[in-house]
Order: structure tokens, then C-alpha cells, then sequence
């Protein structure tokens, strides 16, 4: 008898030691109670009228875009679950990992508490090996969760800044998924510092050879022993493509580590033949690093990581040694959807991501809080780029708050480290300190010193910490740290409006007061929208990497798809995306799509007509073209109406075109006559049909209770074209195995969860969940006086043993390679050359004239307000040939200066400077010499605001001085004198 308990003490021990590592999907097999009860820890708590769910899950997910944001339901939930454990699993380590929770959680399992977690935004998760049953026996699991917009750490009693009823949509709950990780017991640490005190894996590449596709990986895993002896590891490495093919190997020493203690163990090896990860471009490998005792491996962790080359310098961005200008938008980080807030599939949240890269976008940048993980992965997957924050509202703390958000900010970086696409670190939607910067760099420097991630905030114009910058709404240039505008167009509108001609004939700008002022660019329709957009980027482009030594390095326009937060027109929801909450494409998706289809200059000449071609006999309107052409050319029925009025460089006004039926066409033109562009659009015929389109996940839809499906319905003419002023009523039936989620129009709450609603513009979309039973689904559409249409959909097996299931969430999905690796060729063509100077003179303060061109923009030259002062005159480093002149002046939104500029003495410019976003650019006489002067001829002029927004404070717009009421003060915030390129 002691000789077969001793046995299977030895097989025991083999397993914990040995044991196959596995992670498993805990999102299955959950029951939720919107409610509190003190009992619902308990183990014999009856569960049994519970709503039955699977993770993730909002449990106020109907509130979704049928609220207001500070009316989102919030209080306490519940939410357990049932499970069992082989018995091999006996002995072993079992780690329980959640995404996030919104917003604090307590755990509990087998009614015994094991903590808690309360920053709603990082992961966390806990060690409940001691916890388990094994075998037979039944586990159970509760967690309760409290959304409360109130909510206070407990041990501190402080709010969390973030817990903001502007930004941050407050879906409560388990909304994040749930893993399950068992592993022997010399194993990989999880990267959960907070909560586990771990760091996890870190896989990162050094001296690359982007040409010669060449560079050293490194891998680096913190391993515990809890074996109860000491262990001698080594540490090997396979890195995988995509197609599953080893393309290195490679092992450490091996290390001895005592029980109890940790260690990190690194190995790296140079490789070659690598393909880098780009905009666009979501190339991944796998990264197995395993640990073998006794020639055995005893712990396998698989990290999909891709690698690239980042550098940050001379004011741009540098990916793969090719200067990018950063163009995408500022998204809320809930990226939600109607009736179902943020818990997506993520397959879904590949679609909506990937619609950015389509869109010509490259970077998104999260606002205010961290995203969760299946946003950050699916931009892996899909090529585009990330700013990072962590969590913060809208301005510098102290003390406690402060203490929250490095934390959240060292676990994010722990967590999402090995994450390609993250680029940017953002450690505050408003400016911090300097001693807060370099705190947060220290935090980055510790935990990943080579991700080539720079770290800065918005603002930060002169620090000396920060590794990039940028104001909100405003041209910011720079020549050492980029500096990009972190939410640059602020206008919202409907995609059910396409213009001031089109049904229902809303007029553009109609719609309730804010804050007691017009709200015109908060109720915009498609069309102005649009154009508003092309004015807004023009500024940016117009200052892009090739025009100087300073230079812009982009911006980002918020928001990308419409959003359950803060709004200022006349719905309840924000309507700035160029999609709409169900993804559906409006005028201004097109319109950037034009203007971004390149790195830096546009690479890929293109060109979109504004709006539809379905009007009245009567109707005559101006007819806009976006282009990246140098002339454009219309056309109706074949014949020419002559050349467009070019403004903004991507825009052409063709003015009173009156409608005729038929087809209108834009061609465009190069330089020299060629024609490299066109575009067309039909007169739709009268509608005569529905037509269905689903779109779902790219190996079927999956029957495990969350999968969902995006279907699409028109109204069409018998040819099959979209009818673009239809607005009819849909009325949707729903059979088999599957629950409406619905879609969104405007209407009684908007329509959420109802099964009638119209389509808008001739479209509009719903969505179905799956249930947990494989099986047909049918959805029907009917429409009074149109031919109804059906849609058939068949749901896939998904095993689920237990409450555990094998297959993670981004099971199938690969990333998407559409636009091909960094191109080899320059991103720019250099347009002129910016001309050194070494000393200015001025009518009054010249102490302080090198502040007009010291590279700072919160410094500048002011005259004492005399007019007769009001004058600078540069000195060159040689004489050259002035062709253009650069300025950024105080109040430059809302004062126009009228000004001379002389070279050596003889005039090349008189005139008054336009109002801007930033920088004007004056183009003069060219004339060689060494010595401009800029001065003041009378007193600027009060020209009203460059439409920003409705804001109700000052913005930011020039130094903190302000010269509005000022007569004779002439005020310079940077110059730049250029000569043409040779």
C-alpha cells in the first residue's frame, strides 16, 4: 500500500511539474443577476432563474445609444459561473485572468473571497490553485461587480479621474474577456503586475537591417518556481511565421532557480529573412518560449508579437526608416456598438478596425484610458498604429490620483508590451508636468526600454521630457520631437442628411443652441461635413515632412464611428465618425480616403464626387469633387461642364450645376494633361426591392452565445443600385437560433432593439447574436410596396466542456497584408528648403526676437504695442533666395495682420496674413539676399474665429498672452524663410 501512495506521489508531482500548459476561453457558461444579494457568493446560492450569457457582456448592454451617456444604468451585478477541472489539473498552477472590468469586482470562489480589482480599465487576475476542485467536483464562481459613476477606491477613498461622464461609456460588468490559464509549477509568469506581482513574457527585436530584412530577437520570460526544490531550466525559443513555419531556434544557458524565487532568463539570435510589421501591413509571428527540466519541456508559452523599427527625430516619425505622417482618428476607447456596448467578437472588431486602414488611416489614437485587448490585437492584425494612454481625465494631478494613474500606466505597458502596433505612449489628454513626465518615462524605461515606443502627452510644446507633443485642435511644427494634433475636427453630423436638396431636407446647421451659442458645426450634413474636413486637413498637409526643418507630423480628426459619449448636436450620442455607429460609410470616410492614400505626399492618385446624383428636376446646386488630381474635370451624360474651382489643393467647387438624370462623372488630371483618376455616380431608379448582406466572421458564424452577425439592408431599383434617398420602413422576423440585437436610426431611442426601423441614405444595418445550440437561422425584410428579402445563416459547433472551451476569441483570424511592407522609396518629395537664422533685430524687445524662431511655440516676439515698433528684421547665415515665408501669430484663428515684407530693403510682399489653425504661409517675390523684414502697416483686424468649435473658454490658440484687444502689438510665435529646392 505504501509503495502505490508512493507512486502516485511521484506521479503527482511529475504532473505539476510536467504538466501540459493550457490556456482555456472562460467566457462560456455564465449566469448574471442585475442586482445585489448578499448571499449570491455562497456555493449553494440558487442560480437557477439567472440570465444565462457568455463573456464578454455588458449587463446594461440595451442602454447602448438608447441612453445618454450620463444616464447609462449603473449599480450593482452579479455574474457566476459553474465549472469543472480535470484531475490532471490537480497540483498544478491555476491563474484566473481578466481583461478589465467596469468598474470594480470582487472575486470569489468555492464562497471563499479572493480579491478584488477597482481601476476599471487594466487586466488582473489571481492565483486560485488552492481555491479548486478537481475532477468530478464542481466549482463555482462569483464576481460582483459595481458601475457606479461614483465609485471610490476603497482604500483611499478617492474617485478615479477617468470615471467621466463625458468620454468614458459605462458598460458595467464582466464587459472584457475571462481566461483560464493552468500551468505546472516552474512556470512563465502572467503580465499582471497589480494583482499577481508579474511581469510575463517580453519579446522584442534590436539592430535591424529593414533593407536587408534582418534583425536580433530577443526574448525575455520572468519564471517562478513553486516545484518545492530547486530547478535547473534552460530556455529555448522558436519563432513561427504565419504560416506556421519555424524560421529560428534558439536556447539560453540554463539557470538555476531556488523554490520560491524568481528569475528572468533572456535569449536572443539574429534572424533573417524577416518581414516587418507596417501600416497596413499586419504581418505576425508566433513566439514559442518554452522551459526544459530535464530535457523536458515543462512550460510552453506561444506570444504573437510582429516587429518593426521605429525612430522619433528631426519633428517626424519614422517606421521601418520611412517617414510617416500620422493621419487616422481619435477614438473613445469603449469603440462601441448600438445595443451591445464594447463587447464584440473579435472578428467585428478586425471589420471596424480595418475600415480604418481602408479609410487610408494609420494611427488611432485611444482617448483618455487604455483600450482593451482585443482592440489592441486586432490592430496587430490589421496594420494600424496605436497611441496608448493609460488613464487620466482632462488635466495634471497630484497625490493620490496621480499614484492611480502611474499604476494603470505601468500595468498597461506590462500588459500590452508585445503588442506591434502600439507606438505611442500617451500619458495625459492634457499636459503634465515635467516631474510627472520623466516619472512616467522612468516607467517606461523599466518595464520596455526596446519597443521603440516614445512616450509624451498632449501639449507639452516645450517640454524637455516628453518624446512627442501636440496641441488638440491646432497646427503644432516642430524640428526635434514630432508633434501631431490629437483630435484636429470636432464638427458632427448625421448620415441621414446628405445635403440641403436631399429628403428629409433638414437645413445644414438646424438644431439646438449649446451652451447658448449656434451649434451649426455640431448638426452638419454630409456634404459640408465633408468639406469641412478637406479645409481642416489641408493645414496639416500643407506643413508635412519635405517642407522645412520644421515640420508637422500629422493629426488625428475625431472620432472614427459615431460614439455613446459626450455630444454637442441635437441627438443624445456623438456624431463626429466618418461611419456610424454600425459602421456604414459616410462622405467624409471617402473624402480622407483620397487625401491619406500615401505615407506622406499622396502616392496613389484618387478622387470621389460629394454626395449622390438623385435629385428634383428643379434642383440646381454646387457639385464638389475631392481629388488628389491637379485639375478635375465634370461631366453629366458625356458632356463637359469645363474644369473645377481648385481650393484647400484636394478640393474642386463646380458651382450651379443644374440636375440632369443620368450619370455625372470627375476625371483627373496630372500636370501634364494625363488623365490618372475618375470617378462616377448613377441616377438610381425608383426602389423596387430589399436586398440582405451578412458579414461575419471569416470562418462562419460561431454558435457560443456571443458571436454576432452585421446585417446589411437596401433599398434597391431594379437594376440592383442602392437607392440613395430611400427611407423606408423595415420590418425585420427573426427565426431559429439566434437573438436581435437590432440596429439604429433616428427616431424614439433611436430605435434600439427595435425590429422596425427605416433605413437612411438607402441602408442601414442590425445585428444578431448567436445562441449556444448550432443551428439555421433566418432572418426575413419586408418594406411596404418593395419585394421583401431573406437571409439564411447556419451557426458552427463550438465545444464547451465543463464551462471551458479551447477555442480563444481570435481563433481564424489572420492579419491582413492588403497594403503590402514599408516601401523601399521615399515617402516625400522635398518641396523647399528651410534657411538658417542667426540673429534678429527689432523695434522693442529685440532681447527677446530669438524667441520668434527658438523652435518653442509657447515663446514668442511682441513689440511694446506701438505701431512704429512693430517690426523684426533677420539676419541669414548667407544670402540666399527668399521665395516663402512661414509665421505663426499670436491670436492666429482670429486676427488677420496686415503686413510688409522687404528682402535688403526692396518689398516682396504687402498684404494681410489669412487666419489659420496655426501657420500662414506667405509666398513673395522671390529675391536673393540676407537680410527680412517683417513689419506691421496698421493695426490687424478682428476677423471672427476660424471655425473650431463652440467651446465656451478660450482654446489654446497662440501664446498664453493674449492680444486680442491690443491696437498696435505685432506679436511673432515662429517664422521660417524658405528657398525652392535646387
Amino acid at each position: 500500500m505504501k509503495r502505490i501512495f508512493l507512486i502516485a506521489a511521484i506521479v503527482l508531482a511529475a504532473i505539476s511539474l510536467y504538466g501540459q500548459r493550457v490556456k482555456y476561453n472562460f467566457n462560456p457558461s455564465w449566469k448574471v443577476f442585475a442586482g445585489d444579494d448578499a448571499h449570491a457568493s455562497s456555493v449553494g446560492y440558487d442560480d437557477s432563474k439567472w440570465k444565462q450569457v457568455t463573456l464578454p457582456y455588458a449587463w446594461n448592454e440595451d442602454d447602448a445609444f438608447k441612453k445618454d451617456i450620463a444616464d447609462l444604468s449603473t449599480g450593482i451585478a452579479w455574474y457566476r459561473k459553474h465549472f469543472k477541472l480535470p484531475l490532471s489539473s490537480k497540483r498544478q498552477k491555476v491563474f484566473i485572468e481578466f481583461e478589465g472590468v467596469r468598474q470594480a469586482a470582487k472575486i470569489y470562489i468555492n464562497g471563499q473571497y479572493v480579491g478584488m480589482h477597482e481601476n476599471g480599465v487594466t487586466a488582473f487576475g489571481f492565483d486560485i490553485s488552492r481555491l479548486l476542485n478537481y475532477g468530478n467536483e464542481e466549482n463555482i464562481i462569483a464576481v460582483k461587480t459595481d458601475n457606479s459613476w461614483e465609485y471610490k477606491e476603497e482604500a483611499t477613498k478617492t474617485k478615479f479621474q477617468w470615471i467621466d461622464k463625458n468620454f468614458n461609456a459605462n458598460y458595467g460588468g464582466l464587459s472584457k474577456n475571462v481566461f483560464l490559464h493552468i500551468a505546472g509549477t516552474v512556470y512563465q509568469t502572467l503580465p499582471l503586475h497589480s494583482s499577481l506581482g508579474t511581469t510575463g513574457t517580453y519579446i522584442y527585436a534590436r539592430d535591424f537591417n529593414i533593407k536587408k530584412r534582418t534583425a536580433v530577437i530577443v526574448a525575455a520570460s520572468e519564471i517562478k518556481n513553486e516545484s518545492g526544490k530547486q530547478q535547473t531550466v534552460s530556455y529555448k525559443v522558436t519563432v513561427k511565421d504565419r504560416d506556421g513555419k519555424v524560421v529560428n531556434s534558439f536556447s539560453s544557458s540554463p539557470v538555476s532557480i531556488p523554490d520560491g524565487e524568481t528569475k528572468t532568463v533572456t535569449s536572443s539570435s539574429f534572424t533573417g529573412n524577416l518581414n516587418f510589421w507596417s501600416w497596413g501591413y499586419g504581418y505576425l509571428y508566433d513566439v514559442e518560449t518554452a522551459l526544459i527540466i530535464n530535457g523536458k519541456a515543462v512550460d510552453a508559452v506561444t506570444t504573437r508579437t510582429g516587429f518593426r523599427k521605429t525612430a522619433f527625430k528631426e519633428g517626424m516619425i519614422y517606421l521601418n526608416d520611412r517617414v510617416i505622417q500620422v493621419h487616422g482618428y481619435a477614438q473613445r476607447t469603449s469603440n462601441e456598438w448600438p445595443a451591445i456596448g464594447m463587447s464584440v467578437p473579435a472578428w467585428l472588431s478586425d471589420y471596424s478596425n480595418n475600415l480604418v486602414i481602408e479609410s487610408n488611416g494609420n494611427l488611432i489614437r485611444w482617448m483618455h484610458i487604455t483600450p482593451w485587448k482585443l482592440d489592441i490585437e486586432s490592430c496587430d492584425r490589421v496594420g494600424l498604429m496605436q497611441a496608448m494612454p493609460a488613464g487620466d481625465a482632462e488635466k495634471d494631478v497630484e497625490g493620490t490620483r496621480w499614484v492611480q494613474r502611474t499604476a494603470v500606466m505601468r500595468d498597461a505597458i506590462i500588459y500590452n508590451r508585445n503588442n506591434p502596433s502600439i507606438i505611442f505612449y500617451e500619458c495625459g489628454n492634457e499636459s503634465i508636468s515635467e516631474a510627472h513626465m520623466k516619472e512616467m518615462k522612468t516607467i517606461r524605461d523599466q518595464y520596455d526600454p526596446f519597443g521603440g515606443r516614445a512616450i509624451g502627452s498632449r501639449e507639452m510644446l516645450d517640454s524637455k521630457e516628453a518624446e512627442y507633443g501636440g496641441e488638440m485642435l491646432y497646427i503644432n511644427k516642430s524640428a526635434h520631437i514630432p508633434m501631431w494634433a490629437m483630435e484636429y475636427s470636432r464638427d458632427e453630423g448625421l448620415r441621414k442628411y446628405w445635403d440641403d436638396y436631399s429628403p428629409p431636407y433638414h437645413k445644414d446647421g438646424d438644431g439646438p443652441l449649446y451652451k447658448g451659442e449656434s451649434a451649426k458645426i455640431y448638426n452638419r450634413n454630409q456634404e459640408s461635413h465633408a468639406i469641412e474636413n478637406v479645409v481642416r486637413w489641408y493645414d496639416y498637409w500643407r506643413e508635412r515632412p519635405g517642407t522645412g526643418t520644421r515640420v508637422s507630423s500629422g493629426g488625428v480628426n475625431i472620432v472614427f464611428s459615431e460614439t455613446n459619449t459626450h455630444h454637442r448636436g441635437a441627438e443624445n450620442y456623438r456624431r463626429s465618425g466618418e461611419v456610424d455607429a454600425l459602421r456604414i460609410t459616410k462622405e467624409n470616410y471617402y473624402v480622407h480616403r483620397v487625401m491619406w492614400d500615401g505615407w506622406v505626399d499622396v502616392e496613389k492618385p484618387g478622387i470621389h464626387i460629394i454626395g449622390h446624383w438623385n435629385y428634383s428636376d428643379t434642383t440646381v446646386k454646387n457639385m464638389y469633387i475631392v481629388s488628389s488630381a491637379e485639375k478635375v474635370e465634370l461631366f453629366i451624360n458625356g458632356k463637359s461642364l469645363g474644369f473645377g474651382v481648385q481650393s484647400s489643393r484636394f478640393l474642386y467647387t463646380f458651382k450651379n450645376i443644374h440636375w440632369q438624370k443620368g450619370t455625372i462623372k470627375a476625371v483627373g488630371y496630372d500636370a501634364t494633361g494625363k488623365q490618372i483618376c475618375t470617378a462616377q455616380k448613377l441616377t438610381a431608379g425608383e426602389p423596387v426591392a430589399l436586398r440582405l448582406k451578412a458579414i461575419t466572421h471569416p470562418k462562419g458564424m460561431q454558435a457560443d452565445g456571443h458571436d454576432l452577425s452585421l446585417i446589411e439592408v437596401e433599398v434597391v431599383d431594379a437594376n440592383g443600385n442602392r437607392c440613395p434617398i430611400a427611407m423606408n420602413m423595415i420590418h425585420f422576423k427573426l427565426n431559429g437560433e439566434a437573438e436581435w440585437r437590432g440596429g439604429m436610426a433616428q427616431g424614439p431611442d433611436n430605435y434600439i432593439l427595435s425590429k422596425d426601423l427605416p433605413v437612411e441614405c438607402g441602408v442601414n444595418r442590425v445585428l444578431i447574436r448567436s445562441t449556444t445550440k448550432a443551428g439555421l437561422i433566418t432572418l426575413t425584410a419586408t418594406a411596404d410596396g418593395l419585394k421583401p428579402a431573406e437571409m439564411k445563416l447556419k451557426t458552427n459547433t463550438v465545444v464547451v466542456e465543463n464551462g471551458l472551451n479551447k477555442q480563444l476569441p481570435s481563433a481564424g483570424l489572420t492579419g491582413k497584408l492588403d497594403r503590402g511592407p514599408t516601401p523601399a522609396t521615399p515617402s516625400f518629395t522635398k518641396t523647399r528648403n528651410a534657411l538658417t537664422i542667426i540673429k534678429a533685430t527689432a523695434g522693442a524687445h529685440s532681447d527677446s526676437a530669438s524667441a520668434s524662431f527658438d523652435d518653442n511655440e509657447l515663446s514668442d516676439w511682441y513689440n511694446d504695442g506701438n505701431l512704429s515698433t512693430a517690426w523684426i528684421e533677420y539676419e541669414l547665415d548667407k544670402p540666399s533666395l527668399i521665395s516663402e515665408v512661414n509665421l505663426k501669430l499670436n491670436n492666429f484663428r482670429s486676427r488677420s495682420y496686415p503686413i510688409r515684407i522687404s528682402v535688403d530693403g526692396q518689398e516682396v510682399f504687402a498684404g494681410n496674413t489669412p487666419t489659420s489653425l496655426g501657420y500662414c504661409n506667405i509666398v513673395c517675390k522671390p529675391l536673393t539676399g540676407k537680410k527680412l523684414r517683417i513689419e506691421l502697416l496698421k493695426s490687424s483686424n478682428l476677423t471672427g474665429e476660424t471655425s473650431t468649435e463652440v467651446s465656451g473658454k478660450k482654446l489654446d490658440d497662440g501664446v498664453s498672452r493674449n492680444d486680442a484687444i491690443s491696437k498696435g502689438c505685432f506679436s511673432i510665435i515662429e517664422v521660417e524663410i524658405y528657398e525652392p529646392v535646387k
